[in-house]
């Protein structure tokens, strides 16, 4: 039994116009009006088959240590298989790097979201793509220069799903999979700056999936610990 509903891969794989927009809250405890001012307006080039400019923006923006805004696109670029943008404060948009078609061992589809590392550099995972064609966690610099820093093989992982990392207080990064592992319910994973890959769950190992399955992200409290929650029930 699913907690959330689920569009099916084809549905959303479909290029979408959606607009990146900046809020800008007052700060005054009655305050009677925001402004919303928007920045970019995404798949408004096209290169005569794909939005080359990015299509399907989500997850989490990083800003980095030059005070830009980074993300990611799930389609379009050159490639139609998705790009990390940065966006300056007043607007100014430049696709910073081009995911490859599939096959690729560079990945393709970037899953919503990067995280900027202590290093100075971003870090993602894409759906696809990679050695094994189940995705990678990829180290991106600000000026667009990849690392793949691992394949996900299916029994450690799929990157289809995988939500954003987080870094912990150890400076490595730590991630889930919606899928893979050896019920192919999911896992949680660490991974090393370096790339260095651990991954320390399988969920539904036993009958029934009394872990539940389909974990769907990461926090690291205060006492140390992560939490998380999962997309599907366990079954009775």
């Amino acid at each position: 039994m699913k907690d959330t509903l689920l569009f099916p891969k084809n549905f959303s794989r479909s290029i979408r116009m959606i607009t990146l927009a900046l809020l800008a809250l007052s700060l005054a405890v009655c305050a009677q009006a925001q402004t919303l001012t928007k920045l970019y307006d995404f798949c408004s080039k096209t290169n005569g088959q794909f939005c080359s400019d990015g299509g399907s923006p989500g997850g989490n923006l990083a800003q980095g240590t030059n005070g830009n805004i980074y993300g990611t696109t799930l389609f379009g670029g050159t490639y139609g298989s998705g790009i990390v943008y940065r966006m300056s404060t007043a607007g100014v948009m430049t696709v910073v790097y081009n995911f490859c078609a599939v096959p690729c061992l560079g990945g393709s589809y970037p899953n919503p979201g990067l995280v900027l590392g202590r290093d100075g550099n971003f870090y993602g995972t894409t759906e696809e793509g990679g050695v094994y064609g189940q995705g990678t966690v990829f180290k991106l610099t600000p000026a667009g220069a990849l690392t793949t820093l691992h394949s996900f093989d299916g029994t450690d992982g799929s990157g289809n799903g995988a939500q954003a990392l987080i870094q912990a207080a150890n400076g490595n990064f730590y991630g889930t999979t919606f899928g893979g592992g050896n019920s192919d319910q999911g896992t949680v994973f660490e991974i090393t700056p370096s790339g260095t890959f651990t991954t320390l769950y399988r969920f539904c190992a036993n009958s029934g999936c009394p872990d539940g399955s389909g974990p769907n992200g990461l926090m690291q409290a205060v006492d140390g610990n992560f939490y998380g929650n999962h997309f599907r029930r366990g079954r009775k």
